[in-house]
């Protein structure tokens, strides 16, 4: 494996916790900074159509009071020049300040992400639910 692979492996999988991050911190507005223009995202609740659709999405499913500690691991990449295609478990924990998570879920998340000028971006997600708690 070049250099090069390896720099651009961990930047595609770096794009995971930069992504749970976002949506902990509840940064919307910074959508741009994990997802490309043309973003798709697939999900059992949504199917969105670019960066303007999923940050509307993101800001309108915030609930009050309510916080999020999503987790990704076992990321594998597989990269093809300029594009990777990319998975990764992630573990969802919803709560409210100082109490035990009142909802957990697992999900699988296939990915296609792009260089781009600014790095690597998703351009495609497609969500899975693989358990749910409550």
């Amino acid at each position: 494996m070049t250099v090069v692979a390896t720099t651009d492996r961990a930047e595609v999988t770096d794009l995971f916790a930069r992504l749970a991050n976002l949506l902990d911190e509840k940064r919307h507005h910074d959508a741009s900074s994990v997802y490309h223009d043309d973003i798709m995202v697939r999900s059992p609740r949504a199917e969105l159509s670019g960066i303007a659709e999923v940050t509307a999405h993101l800001k309108h499913s915030e609930v009050e009071g309510e916080h999020t500690h999503h987790v990704h691991g076992d990321v594998l990449v597989h990269l093809d020049g300029d594009r990777a295609e990319a998975t990764a478990n992630q573990l969802a924990y919803f709560y409210r300040t100082g109490e035990p998570p009142h909802r957990t879920s697992g999900l699988r998340l296939s990915t296609t992400a792009v260089r781009t000028t600014e790095g690597w971006r998703f351009t495609e997600m497609n969500i899975a639910i693989t358990w749910m708690r409550e």
